[in-house]
């Protein structure tokens, strides 16, 4: 599959889960697309569309380790995300890295993601769980948080206050997992 090809495949109307399938299954035996791939998130977060986000995440859940020759253009772009529909499967393939990183302490993570790296993934995460947005990449952003703080210490106690404070107004599943967190929080003595 070439840039090209890849394009058209993404801006040709909205895609089945099938379709991304076998996306996904070219996309696997091309890994610098990723990063194209990765591109056409940036650019589809301006017009609204959420193909490339969707097919990026099902790729990353695949191919997480396609992520690290960009890791920096990735962690970079997280700020200039606004539509909700891009933001859902960034924020999971930002929960994914950091379990890779802290988790399973994945030497090929741990070796090519910078502590600046995950600062601005902190900043991104905390954006989108205090942000006005559905509850599914505050539950992927609080799951990311919690990771980040194994590494930096300030976090725990911000991440502590504000699922406390949000706690009573999310959706069962937000409750759910801050609940969990809440829970793994109090276990580490925060």
């Amino acid at each position: 599959m070439t840039r090209e090809q890849l394009h058209i495949a993404l801006n040709s109307g909205r895609i089945s889960k099938s379709q991304i399938d076998v996306l996904v299954l070219q996309l696997k035996n091309g890994p610098p697309l990723a990063q194209v791939l990765y591109q056409e998130v940036l650019l589809e977060d301006k017009n609204g569309t959420f193909n490339a986000s969707w097919t990026f995440d099902h790729l990353m859940r695949k191919e997480l380790s396609y992520i690290l020759p960009f890791i920096d253009d990735f962690v970079n772009g997280l700020s200039e995300l606004n539509s909700e529909s891009c933001i859902r499967p960034i924020a999971h393939v930002c929960e994914m890295i950091c379990e890779q990183y802290f988790k399973q302490k994945n030497p090929a993570f741990i070796q090519n993601i910078t502590d600046k790296q995950l600062d601005k993934m902190v900043a991104s995460c905390f954006d989108w769980l205090i942000g006005p947005m559905n509850m599914a990449p505050k539950v992927f952003s609080m799951t990311s948080l919690f990771y980040l703080g194994l590494k930096f210490d300030w976090i725990h106690p911000e991440l502590k206050l504000v699922l406390e404070e949000s706690y009573a107004n999310g959706s069962t599943g937000y409750q759910n997992r801050a609940k969990k967190t809440l829970d793994k929080l109090a276990k580490l003595g925060v």
